[in-house]
């Protein structure tokens, strides 16, 4: 995770913490690099906070960071798990340019559900990042958590519309309450269930599913490069 540990935002089912970030560390991009050269990592994944804080909520930093990844680890493949940038398409241009393998924004829950657990982001501004990572010809891929109140119904419609919004490679797995603070699980799924739910997303057109109650965004990460 880069840009520090301190969020901008108080999403409901997110342990990170909340409040004022300190400034960007400039020497993060290259010792982030020589990180996974030490550790021989053949894919990384890229996560960060939202730093609504700065002015191009940190996409300058995760091009930097992205583009010293590859400079000294040119075998190594990148997934890019950003924020939303506010959506803005400037922001996201500087990560499709720094030419990351994968690029991953999470939907996080269903469309009823966004407003009460995300705090700033929005549904289909979420939909509309995984459209234009994907019209920029980059592997995109998405995920949501299961277990805070949705409905059969809205968990097929979340479905739909990642398929709609051109998708490829979809994350599900059960919401698990980090702290007593946080929202509280309003149910369970069975093994069962998520297998039901990749089965039917398969039928739709995704090329990866990873559905299970354990599963998280970087569930099999390293296979995901193979997508498109």
């Amino acid at each position: 995770m880069i840009l520090g540990d301190i969020c901008t935002r108080a999403c409901k089912f997110c342990a990170t913490t909340t409040g004022k970030p300190l400034p960007p560390d400039s020497g993060e991009p290259e010792r982030l690099a020589e990180s996974v050269r030490a550790l021989n990592l053949k894919h990384c994944v890229i996560t960060s906070v939202d730093r609504d804080d700065l002015y191009d909520g940190g996409a300058s930093v995760w091009a930097e960071v992205i583009k010293y990844v590859r400079k000294i680890n040119p075998l190594t493949t990148i997934e890019a798990l950003i924020p939303d940038f506010d959506g803005k398409e400037e922001c996201l241009m500087k990560i499709i340019e720094a030419g990351p393998d994968v690029i991953s924004h999470n939907i996080e829950t269903v469309r009823r559900l966004t407003p009460m657990i995300r705090t700033k982001a929005k549904y289909e501004r979420s939909l509309d990042i995984i459209r234009y990572i994907l019209l920029k010809g980059k592997i995109n891929k998405s995920g949501f958590m299961l277990g805070l109140g949705e409905t059969e119904k809205e968990i097929y419609e979340t479905i739909d519309d990642l398929s709609a919004a051109g998708c490829k490679i979809l994350t599900i797995g059960q919401y698990l309450k980090p702290s007593p603070d946080h929202m509280e699980v309003v149910n369970y799924y069975a093994p069962e269930k998520f297998e039901k739910y990749r089965q039917s997303a398969l039928t739709k057109g995704f090329e990866f599913v990873e559905s299970s109650p354990l599963v998280r965004s970087s569930f099999h990460a390293e296979r995901h490069v193979k997508a498109g």
